[in-house]
Parts: C-alpha cells; structure tokens; sequence
C-alpha cells in the first residue's frame, strides 16, 4: 500500500483553487516591468522575506505547531494574522499538518516525504493540490479552543489582503510624497509584496524537500531529516532541521552558539519585554547524545550526580 500511494504522489498534480492562486502570485512580479521599480520596493521585499520568515518560523512551527514557548490570549491572535500574511494558510491549519509531518515523518501518512514522493511533491505538490485542504481540528484542540483562532484560520485570506493594500499605500507614499498616488504604489505591490511571497514560499517549503536531502545528520531520528547552515541562514533557523526532528519540544533549533538561530534570537528579545515566556531550551543530556537511548542514559548519570 505504501508504494502505491508513494506512486500516486509522483503523478503531476491536479491544481486546487490554492494552487492555481500560487501560480498567480508567481506571475504578478513580472507585471513590475511595466513599473517604475525602486529601490525602496527591493528593500521592501528584502524585509517583508525575513519579517514573514519570522512570523512560519517563530509562530506557525514553534508557537503552534510544538508550543516551545508561551504567550498571551491576545498576543498569540496578533501572531496568527502576521503568520498568515504569508499566504500559507490559516495558523491551525498549518500546525496541525506539520503535528501529522512529525508524527509520520517518512512514512505513507506524512503530508510530504521527499523520500517517499520525490522532490516535487514535498516541496509544493502537497500544498497546491487537492490532498490537503482541510484543516484537521481534531490534530489542534489545544488551539481550536479560542474561536478568534479558528474564525482568522477560516477566513486566512483576510491578514495577506490587509497587508497587500497597505503595500500600495505605502507605495505611492515612499515613491512620490502622495498616499494616493497608486500608479506609484504598483511597483512596491507587485515587488515588496508579491516578489517576497513567493521567494518565502520557496524558503519555507525547502525545509520539507531540500532539508531531508542535502546536509548532515548529528541524531538518529529514524527519518531523513538534515542540518545545513545555508538553509539556516535562508530560513532564520530552521536549517537545523535534524535537531528539531531529535527534540522538537525546544524552542531553539541551533542547539549549539555556532550554530545561528535568528528565530531563536528574536524570541528571546521578545521574553525580555514579557511579551512571550517560558521558552524551551535543550538540555544537555539531549544536546549530547546521538539517540534517544544514548539520551536517557546521559539524563540517569546527572540525576545521579546531583543526587550525589
């Protein structure tokens, strides 16, 4: 059965009406030919890439996928619309296919093998299907309990199109002193916007194909997962992968200081103000044993030793 579904996803995809909009958003940068581009809008696009990276790394992966860290009613509501600015779907929606990933990782049930479907699928034939459209409350309870959340996962198209027209506004703003003048706005939409959309859409989706491809593996997690710096820096973190796999309870993905973790950095800052708390860090026993065995066995001897 596992080879004929792992067959069945190597097929091309028929596109769903999320796919076809993914498409679209690959297209409208070129529109900017036609535009007077500044260098404004290529900064622009420069920060809203590592602003949204933040918000799939720091919010949808290790606030409501893993809970690594905690923070406010309010507070987590402002952290789901910013997430989904990114135009990867509701909050609720994400984390409960990404609680499936890990909890099947490398098998028939996980939403997208690279090992087990090839390189297409994991990276965007998952997403831009028709497989995976619903959201799986029951994976999500511990969140689907506030109905601000579930109502913004319903209507997740509401954060990216907010955002979108701002981009005009602030456009025309920057580029010609005028907040309504639009025809200076486009650039800044179709550049700042749509160019840096669909950079992170590729960004975010490396980590499900490339990350279980290229790199090297510190634990034995059972999986493909792998860590690479390039991807780390591309991804704010997240290159990390093989030890998030190996424990994915911590807030920090670089489990050593060499290896950089902005997400983890920015989350920090924001504990220092209150905002969020009680951020997982890695203990020792995990950060130097190679599996899980090798783990408890480490964890035993320290408790011995303060025992002692």
């Amino acid at each position: 059965m596992s080879e004929e579904i792992a067959l069945e996803k190597r097929k091309p995809v028929k596109l769903s009406v999320g796919g076809t909009l993914f498409l679209i958003i690959h297209l409208l940068p070129i529109l900017a030919i036609w535009t007077d581009v500044t260098m404004f809008d290529w900064l622009l696009c420069l920060f809203f890439y590592y602003l949204r990276m933040f918000f799939v790394t720091g919010v949808y992966h290790r606030y409501f996928a893993h809970r690594t860290y905690k923070t406010s009613r309010w507070f987590q509501f402002l952290l789901a619309c910013g997430a989904q600015t990114t135009i990867q779907k509701g909050a609720l929606w994400w984390a409960a296919h990404h609680r499936g990933h890990h909890k099947h990782s490398d098998t028939p049930s996980d939403p997208h093998s690279m090992k087990l479907y090839g390189f297409w699928y994991s990276h965007v034939g998952w997403i831009i299907g028709p497989d995976y459209n619903e959201t799986h409350y029951d994976q999500i309870k511990d969140y689907a309990k506030y109905p601000e959340l579930v109502w913004i996962n319903k209507f997740h198209w509401i954060p990216p199109l907010i955002m979108g027209v701002a981009t005009v506004f602030i456009g025309a703003k920057v580029n010609s002193g005028d907040w309504l003048n639009f025809e200076a706005g486009w650039s800044t939409l179709y550049i700042g916007f749509f160019l840096s959309t669909a950079i992170l859409f590729h960004g975010t989706f490396s980590i499900n194909s490339i990350k279980h491809y290229f790199g090297t593996k510190r634990y034995d997690t059972g999986d493909e997962s792998k860590n690479n710096l390039i991807l780390a820096l591309v991804t704010m973190g997240e290159g990390w992968h093989n030890n998030h796999h190996y424990y994915p309870a911590a807030t920090r993905q670089g489990f050593f200081w060499w290896e950089v973790d902005f997400t983890y950095y920015i989350l920090k800052l924001l504990s220092f103000v209150g905002l969020v708390w009680d951020i997982q860090e890695v203990p020792d026993h995990i950060k130097h044993s190679k599996n899980i065995k090798e783990a408890m066995e480490l964890r035993r001897i320290s408790l011995e030793k303060k025992a002692a």
